[in-house]
């Protein structure tokens, strides 16, 4: 009988001290929940105060008095129109036609000069083991 006392006894402790660590668990977790809470609110305070910033620098007349201080730009007209005669020539040709082009033919030097196979004379070339 002293020996299922002793049985339940120990049961019952086991019982508490798991009861107990589920609550602990339980607190910890509220706890972390809250702070989360906490820190989502506070980031959604700092982008509605970045959003209001934001909105103070776009805006309009805020913009219209930055570019009438440092740029010096005057209104367009709608009568600001040219003919196309009136247009700049085109320029020279660099090369005459049929002539690579020698923009396209540096673009195929600087591919070549990074072809791993390309050893330059800085490095002694690999010798072939056989």
């Amino acid at each position: 009988m002293r020996i299922i006392h002793l049985f339940v006894i120990g049961a019952l402790i086991f019982a508490a001290a798991y009861v107990y660590r589920i609550k602990m668990d339980s607190t910890a977790r509220t706890e972390r929940v809250l702070r989360l809470h906490a820190e989502i609110r506070e980031q959604r305070d700092a982008i509605a105060s970045l959003r209001s910033e934001w909105a103070k620098l776009d805006a309009p007349h805020r913009l219209q008095g930055l570019s009438d201080r440092h740029l010096q730009l005057k209104p367009v007209n709608g009568t600001q129109y040219d003919q196309l005669k009136n247009l700049p020539e085109r320029p020279p040709r660099m090369f005459r036609p049929g002539e690579p082009d020698p923009i396209g033919a540096m673009l195929n030097t600087i591919e070549a000069a990074s072809d791993p196979d390309n050893v330059t004379g800085s490095v002694p070339q690999p010798e072939d083991k056989q």
